[in-house]
Formats: C-alpha cells, structure tokens, sequence
C-alpha cells in the first residue's frame, strides 16, 4: 500500500490521505484550512477515487468533499458513520451559506455527495474491492472515527482527531487497532500538557458562580458540534441552579444529536442537559436574555459569526458580565484579539471590553501524555506519520518516536508518498 499525503502536513487544517492498494484508492478526510481566504488540499481526480472516509464532521476533515461530486459521471462513494455524514452536512451547509470566498462547488454537489453516502458502524468491517475498512470510535465528536485499512496482511491507522480521555458527552476512543505498519497520528498538542479536564471544568463553574452572583450574565462562545452540548453537559452535571440558555446553530446540532444517542456517553445527562437550556428562537427573546443573570451557550466559538456576535457586543458593555472562551482561539480572529487585547471589533471600531474575560481548555484532542500513551499500546513496528500539528510540533513529535521506540516516524510534507 501507499500513502500520499495532500493535506494537513506540518500544519493544522486541510486533512486529506490518499491511500492506493493495487488498484484501489481511498481518500481518508478532505478538508479546509479556513483563513482569509481557504486553503484546499491537494488535488485528486474524483475519477481515480473509490471511496472518501470521513472522520468526523468538522470542516478541516470534511469541507473540501463535495469538492468530488461536481460531476454526475464520479463513482465516488462516501463512507461514514450516521451523526458523522448529518453534522457534516449541518457545517458544510453553513459554510457555503456564509462563505465569503470562492468555493469550487455548490449545495447541489454536497447534496450529491450525501445521497450516495454509506453509513457504517463502528468495528464493523467493509469491503472497498480488496481493502477492508473498519472504522473505531475516536472520542473526539459524536460519531468521529479513526479509522483501520488493511489489505495483503498490511495493515494502516489513521487517528483523525483522537481523545482517549473521553468526556461528559463522549466515551473515550477505542484503541483496540491490532498490529499495525504504519500509522498515521495527528500531533496537534504534542509538546504540550492540557490542563486537567476536571480541573478546567471546576474554574469554569467557579467562574460562572462569581459572573452571576455580582448580578452579571456569562456569555460561553463555544463550537456549536460537541462543545456547546459538552459545556451544557458540565454545567448541568455539576447542578449549576442558574438558568442555562443555548442558541445559533448548537440548536441545529442538538436535533441531530439527540437523534443519535447510542453515540453519547451518558444520554440521559444529554437529554436533560439539552431539554432543561431554554433554546433562543428570535431576537426578541435574544435581546433581553442578554440582560438577565444566565449562562449563553452560543456559537460561533472564536466570535467570527452567527448570534454570538450580537452576545458578545452586549456582553462587553459592563464589568458585572464575563466572556469564557472555551474553544480554540485561530489568528487573526475576533476571540483571539479579546483574549490577547480585550478589544472588540464593531462596525469598523475597536472598542474595549470592559466584561471580565478568561480562558479554560476544553480540548477534544488528547494531550503529550495520551499520545505517548497511544503509542505504548502499538503492536508491531510500523513507520509513522506526525500530521495535524505546526511544524515544530510534528517535526520534534516524529524525533521523539524515533528515539523511544525505534520506529521509522517523520513528519512528512504536502506531495510526500510513503510506502509499506
């Protein structure tokens, strides 16, 4: 088998592998690096591809997909679980609604492409020709994957996005994988410890307590696929009394993953998490909850769009009022410029934030420590591939597997094949 690596290659965003065994190709991920203007993955001709897996739904995975469909005559065929193909048509839909930017397709074509996707179930194996595919739960979305090729006795993993901690909304991944020859890990905290998730989860709520016990309403600008269900889910484990209010797209995602629940750690926490938030449907209402003592769960997690730009001005008027960012925070972004800056962006001013704001790490990928952990359980001698990382991070995370287990590991560039 080969591997050419088109995407996410010493950088955060555009995952996409290629993956040839004889006559077959499969595609695992095709994704976006949204900047200014997006960054697309390196081209293939939809006619040479069997089949695409995605991981899971989030864009630098999945955006660049319908990119494959353009044309009636492809038989490309999609493989994924269930929640997997629903969130990522709930993303991908929104992001060509609000694209600002040239996209090389249209709905029609992310249309084209759910209409002949093929759901599959974890741990269940199909066959694409020759190449088995067996797809593992990931712990880092609901229903993301990574995922298992095997064909002529060798063997590849493919990590996607991993998170062998779990969480309130998810089980940990599933790392029962077998012997392997190559393996292909993200390594985006690789040279860095997270804080404790119990830990980031008791500041979070000490927090909240202190926002609205001075009379204050807390805004929580978060992911709407797993984020803000996951910190609606904290709060409501931790009883947190207060009321908990949800808007923008979360309420999309939360119908799909209500739907979904054999996904879910815990469904009941889920169900009453989700069924106990008061859900905004109009401006109306949006205009004066933002003035109540409550917690807002709202999207879009770094500021950059969707209801939480309309929270996050109001919010910013008064020092009784707090910001938890709980998401990652891009270049260049409106999160990133309150949490470096204390600013916002409105209508062409910079205006200061007098809202208390902190951060807390709600990271759904695994820490240094986990991926070393995942690495202990390897079988076999297999190359390895350090990808989704900043370069330093996947040049020295390829050094250190080298060192402490002897394995072939490189972080390889754009274009690279690698054979086993």
């Amino acid at each position: 088998m080969k591997v050419t690596v088109l995407g996410a290659a010493k950088e955060v965003g555009r995952s996409a592998f290629l993956v040839n065994a004889d006559h077959t190709n499969i595609l695992m991920d095709y994704g976006v690096l949204l900047k200014r203007e997006p960054l697309f993955p390196m081209h293939v001709k939809p006619k040479d591809i069997n089949s695409i897996i995605i991981t899971h739904a989030h864009l630098d995975h999945s955006g660049f997909a319908p990119s494959l469909f353009l044309s009636e005559s492809t038989d490309v065929q999609p493989l994924a679980t269930l929640p997997t193909f629903e969130l990522t048509r709930l993303l991908i839909e929104d992001m060509i609604k609000i694209s600002g930017f040239y996209l090389p397709f249209e709905y029609l074509d992310l249309m084209t492409m759910i209409k002949r996707s093929k759901t599959l179930q974890y741990r269940d194996p199909y066959m694409v020709n020759d190449v088995s595919v067996t797809l593992h739960e990931s712990g880092h979305v609901l229903g993301g994957s990574t995922v298992v090729l095997e064909h002529n006795r060798k063997r590849i993993f493919y990590t996607g996005d991993i998170n062998t901690r779990g969480s309130k909304l998810l089980r940990p991944a599933d790392l029962d994988f077998g012997e392997i020859d190559l393996m292909i890990t993200e390594s985006t905290y690789s040279q860095t410890e997270q804080t404790p998730r119990e830990q980031s989860e008791r500041d979070l709520l000490e927090f909240a307590y202190e926002v609205i016990e001075r009379g204050g309403t807390l805004f929580i600008p978060a992911f709407s696929v797993e984020r803000a269900q996951e910190i609606a889910c904290v709060l409501k484990t931790y009883e947190f009394p207060h009321k908990i209010v949800m808007d923008g797209m979360a309420l999309k995602a939360n119908e799909i993953m209500i739907r979904h629940p054999t996904f879910l750690k815990d469904p009941e926490i889920f169900k009453k998490a989700i069924g106990e938030a008061e859900w905004i449907s109009g401006w109306s209402r949006r205009k004066k909850v933002v003035k109540e003592p409550c917690a807002i769960i709202s999207p879009a997690g770094m500021l950059v769009g969707g209801s939480a730009v309309f929270y996050l001005q109001e919010i910013a008027k008064s020092e009784k009022n707090g910001i938890a960012l709980v998401s990652y925070q891009g270049e260049g972004t409106p999160g990133r410029a309150l949490l470096e800056n204390r600013t916002t962006t409105f209508e062409g001013k910079v205006r200061k934030c007098l809202a208390d704001v902190k951060r807390f790490e709600f990271s759904g990928h695994n820490s240094r420590t986990e991926l070393f952990e995942i690495l202990d359980q390897v079988k076999g001698n297999p190359k390895v591939l350090t990808v989704h990382g900043d370069g330093k991070s996947c040049v020295r995370f390829a050094e250190e597997i080298k060192e402490k287990y002897g394995y072939d590991a490189k972080a390889p560039d754009a274009g690279e094949v690698i054979e086993i």
